[in-house]
């Protein structure tokens, strides 16, 4: 079996490996973070993206030495894909490995990019790039591929197998390698795009479309809340109707929902196009964070709480359930908005890398909590362990607990979206 270096071992790139490990592929993993290599090579994953027993069976080469890809002869790129603090694509990850790959690019290789990229990102910047740094002709020397990573992080459910996979390539020849490749690890089938824009545009509007929906029943709880309806209550209704929509209202942050949307804004605004519903979406969905604090404050006060000595406490960091990244998490935003109250505020998540988020953050995770010291409660992740937890111990005259995830029954609580 052929050579294939994977580019990037995060949440997309580990099970990419061992997938495709399984299938006796020979895999080199290459990271430039040396202690995620180090980790991977003592048999441990902090993303929880594998079950420990696959990264102990498969034999991968994993390293921080990009000199091990020499023996390569299909790479594919599975690195993040952000926005800067201006909220522009921010691709230095991807040109990074781009330019590593060709380091080690032989005549007709083939590189496939799984990262997430605005439509015609492969067309107009990578494949002039790999032209210039080599000096091969594409769809002569070498071909490109462009297959879009659909992982979903803290979901045992859904992997790489059982994901079905898009894939698009520089010619029709390089389009049924790509799909020939993948339909080795992929079990319920390949969907051919005719084109790489094509793919481009897929991934971006599968995020772009879910937080947009996310937006309006934001907005819709904003509203109903001001008019005192439930809103779960009237999703609870609308639901029975049979093409319903179900989505429901929280925070978005994380690596997709909460970034593509400026990806396809980017290049909207290169050809032209203002692109209103998306970013009016996306001011919604920034906004949260604010609408969670206020309701908090408003109703600790009237309660009649007094909210500068008043101790808070927030459940769960992560960007999503059973998940330990927290970063670009929205709960951070919440904690800033509350500390303009000079109140007191803790957070305890069991499930997060602490080392990881303590250094992003340079914050102090609580270890223990006792429910019945804290005036404030926000549920704001649905963890696991949080279902356990004995919330009818609080003193419900004297704290305000808020289910950001209608997660808790309703007569537990005093607050939710």
């Amino acid at each position: 079996m052929e050579n294939i270096g994977i580019i990037g071992l995060g949440y997309v790139g580990l099970p990419l490996a061992i997938a495709f490990a399984k299938k006796n592929f020979n895999i080199i993993g290459f990271d430039i973070n040396k202690a995620r290599i180090n980790e991977l090579n003592n048999n441990i994953d902090s993303s929880l993206s594998i079950k420990l027993d696959d990264l102990k069976k498969q034999l991968i080469k994993f390293s921080f030495n990009d000199s091990e890809l020499d023996c390569c002869s299909t790479f594919i790129i599975t690195v993040p894909t952000p926005i800067n603090s201006s909220k522009q694509p921010d691709t230095k990850a991807l040109f990074s490995a781009l330019k590593t790959t060709c380091k080690y690019l032989k005549k007709n290789d083939l590189i496939i990019i799984e990262s997430t990229v605005y439509p015609g990102f492969t067309d107009e910047e990578a494949i002039p790039l790999i032209e210039k740094l080599t000096n091969f002709k594409i769809n002569v020397d070498f071909f490109v591929g462009y297959s879009p990573e659909r992982m979903n992080p803290g979901d045992p459910k859904r992997g790489v197998e059982n994901i079905i996979k898009v894939c698009s390539g520089s010619n029709l020849d390089t389009l049924k390698k790509v799909s020939k490749l993948y339909s080795q690890i992929v079990t319920v089938g390949i969907h051919s795009a005719p084109t790489i824009k094509v793919a481009e545009a897929a991934k971006i509007i599968e995020n772009t479309q879910r937080d947009i929906n996310i937006a309006f029943i934001n907005e819709l709880s904003m509203i109903f809340n001001k008019m005192n309806i439930d809103t779960y209550d009237v999703l609870e209704a609308a639901g029975t109707k049979w093409n319903f929509q179900k989505f429901t209202p929280g925070l978005v942050g994380g690596h997709c929902i909460g970034v593509d949307p400026y990806y396809l804004a980017h290049q909207a605004r290169k050809k032209g196009h203002i692109p209103d519903i998306l970013l009016a979406g996306r001011r919604i969905n920034e906004s949260m964070s604010s609408v969670v604090a206020y309701n908090l404050i408003k109703a600790m006060a009237k309660k009649g709480l007094n909210i500068t000595k008043s101790k808070i406490l927030i459940l769960g960091i992560t960007f999503k359930e059973n998940c330990p990244d927290p970063r670009n998490t929205k709960v951070l935003d919440i904690v800033s908005e509350l500390k303009n109250f000079n109140c007191s505020i803790d957070i305890y998540d069991p499930v997060v890398d602490k080392n990881k988020c303590e250094t992003l953050y340079d914050i102090e995770l609580k270890e223990t909590i006792n429910i019945k010291d804290y005036n404030g409660i926000i549920l704001a992740v649905s963890h696991n362990q949080f279902k356990v937890i004995d919330f009818s111990s609080r003193d419900k005259n004297m704290s305000v607990l808020y289910d950001l995830k209608g997660l808790l029954p309703k007569d537990l609580i005093d607050l939710r979206l």
